[in-house]
């Protein structure tokens, strides 16, 4: 997706990885019948006016664009939820649990279903404070960065996208380092070595 040379290496853009979180599944609850729809990724429905449906996130906002659904916020957008994730956050050198894209859900929510949201300008709120913690955790171990400490858990896929390309490279480049110290260069390793005459050669020559 990325167009660089080294895809293992390459950042996403903010829109790609967006892109990749609308197959997120999420709640809806249509307001009319509707048969399945059916589509390459798989089949969802039939609908049914105000019983629960899961599909992804995608379609989630395209139903909502066109007046056919509410969406239902997931559990963890909850005020209470997100009060003691970001206490959490604050309180600890840890990455707190969240969903791998719950900066793009929640994006994506506030922009298209935010009537759907109970408190939404609060729930914003938290999520941005949230997110500011954790990008600056983020920076401070990217500080902090050696290759024997590579263990950070419960990051976000847009917090895994930043650090991606640095840890990489410098993985990397421990990993050279270490090599030239373990295996000098063999060149300089054969002018160091003393030339010593072939005792064959002595024997075979003969004054005349």
């Amino acid at each position: 997706m990325a167009g660089q040379s080294d895809s293992s290496l390459s950042l996403f853009s903010p829109e790609e990885v967006e892109f990749i979180a609308e197959d997120e599944l999420v709640e809806i609850v249509p307001n009319l019948r509707m048969d399945s729809l059916n589509f390459i990724c798989g089949d969802y429905g039939p609908f049914y006016p105000q019983i629960a449906a899961q599909v992804p996130l995608w379609l989630a906002v395209a139903l909502k664009k066109r007046g056919k659904c509410t969406i239902r916020p997931p559990q963890w957008m909850s005020i209470e939820n997100l009060t003691q994730v970001l206490e959490g956050e604050r309180d600890s050198h840890a990455f707190q649990p969240l969903p791998f894209h719950y900066v793009e859900i929640s994006r994506l929510l506030f922009d298209h279903g935010r009537d759907d949201i109970p408190d939404v300008y609060m729930v914003r709120s938290l999520v941005e404070d949230i997110r500011d913690v954790r990008f600056h955790k983020v920076e401070t171990n990217l500080q902090k960065f050696t290759a024997s400490t590579v263990t950070w858990k419960n990051m976000s896929a847009m917090e895994v996208n930043i650090i991606r390309a640095f840890a990489g490279r410098a993985l990397q480049a421990f990993y050279r380092h270490e090599n030239e110290q373990v295996m000098p260069d063999s060149d300089r390793t054969q002018d160091r070595t003393p030339q010593v005459p072939s005792v064959r050669t002595k024997r075979n020559l003969k004054p005349r």
